[in-house]
C-alpha cells in the first residue's frame, strides 16, 4: 500500500522537480551596464551579495552607455546602470524609465606616457589645457568611439577645450569602438594618451608606460545611476525583481559594499545615493 501510494506521488514530485530550475531562473534578471563597473571588478564584488541576500541572479549585459540604454530602450533589459547623467535623463524624459537614482561616483583621469610627448604635466590639473596640448602636438590620441559615458565626457571636453579632433584629418587621433579595457590595451601598446575611468585604470594591470598624467578638475566628475526600465512600456520588465536591486544599491547594505571595494587599497568608487546633486 506504502509503496502504490509513493509511486502515485512520483509524477508529482517530477512536475515540482521540473519546475524549481525554471522557478529559479525566474528570479533573475538582466542588468544593462557600463563595461567600467564589469572591468573594473565592481560587480564581482557586490552582486554575490545581493543574490546571497535575496536569491536573485543577475545577468549584465556591459556595453558602452549609449548601447546599455538602447538595449533598455527596446526592453531587452529590466534595469540599466549607467554614467553618463545627460542621456539618463533624457531616458527618464522619453518615457522609458519613470525615476533615476543616483548610486556612486568616482572621476575621469587622463593617462599617457610617462614621457610625456605632449607636455601635458605642465597643465597642471585643467584637463582643457592637456587636451590643447595633446592637439597641439598631435601627440597619439585613443578614443573608445563607443557612444559610451566615457567617450561622451571626452567629446564634451574637447569640446570645451574648442577642438574638434575627429574633423582634423589627421591620424594622431584614433576611434577604436571598444570598451575601456581594450583601449587601454590599445593605448598601452601605441604609447597614447587616453581618457579612462578611474576605476578601471586602477584594476587595469598591463600599464606598461602609461601613467595617470591629468586629474583632479571638477569637470572630470563621473557620475553613475540606475534606473528600473518602465514595465508601462514593456510589461515583460521584472518589476519587483528590478526594483530590488536598485532598492540594494541605494540602501546602507548597498552602498557599504561598494564603498568596500578596493584594489590594494585604493577604493575604485564612492557611494552618493542620498546626495541630491548626484
Amino acid at each position: 500500500m506504502r509503496r502504490r501510494a509513493f509511486l502515485s506521488l512520483l509524477p508529482l514530485l517530477a512536475g515540482l522537480l521540473a519546475a524549481w530550475p525554471s522557478a529559479a531562473q525566474d528570479r533573475g534578471i538582466t542588468v544593462s551596464s557600463t563595461t567600467s563597473t564589469e572591468q573594473s571588478g565592481l560587480f564581482g564584488h557586490i552582486l554575490p551579495l545581493f543574490t546571497q541576500k535575496t536569491g536573485i541572479n543577475v545577468r549584465v549585459v556591459a556595453l558602452g552607455t549609449g548601447q546599455a540604454l538602447d538595449v533598455g530602450r527596446r526592453g531587452d533589459a529590466d534595469v540599466v546602470f549607467v554614467h553618463d547623467r545627460a542621456a539618463e535623463e533624457k531616458f527618464v524624459a522619453e518615457g522609458f524609465a519613470t525615476r533615476r537614482h543616483p548610486v556612486m561616483y568616482n572621476d575621469f583621469v587622463l593617462v599617457g606616457p610617462k614621457a610625456d610627448p605632449a607636455g601635458v604635466k605642465a597643465a597642471g590639473a585643467d584637463i582643457t589645457a592637456a587636451l590643447q596640448a595633446i592637439a597641439g602636438r598631435k601627440a597619439a590620441f585613443i578614443s573608445r568611439g563607443d557612444r559610451s559615458g566615457t567617450h561622451a565626457a571626452e567629446l564634451r571636453l574637447w569640446r570645451q577645450a574648442g577642438i574638434d579632433p575627429a574633423a582634423s584629418g589627421a591620424g594622431w587621433y584614433k576611434e577604436i569602438g571598444q570598451g575601456m579595457g581594450p583601449a587601454l590595451n590599445t593605448a598601452a601598446a601605441a604609447d597614447a594618451y587616453l581618457l579612462a575611468d578611474r576605476g578601471t585604470w586602477i584594476s587595469f594591470r598591463n600599464r606598461r608606460e602609461l601613467a595617470v598624467l591629468t586629474e583632479g578638475d571638477q569637470r572630470l566628475f563621473n557620475q553613475y545611476g540606475v534606473m528600473l526600465v518602465n514595465p508601462a512600456r514593456h510589461p515583460h520588465v521584472k518589476q519587483a525583481e528590478g526594483q530590488a536591486f536598485i532598492d540594494w544599491l541605494v540602501s546602507r547594505e548597498g552602498q557599504e559594499a561598494i564603498a568596500g571595494y578596493k584594489i590594494g587599497g585604493e577604493q575604485l568608487f564612492f557611494p552618493n545615493a542620498n546626495d541630491p546633486r548626484g
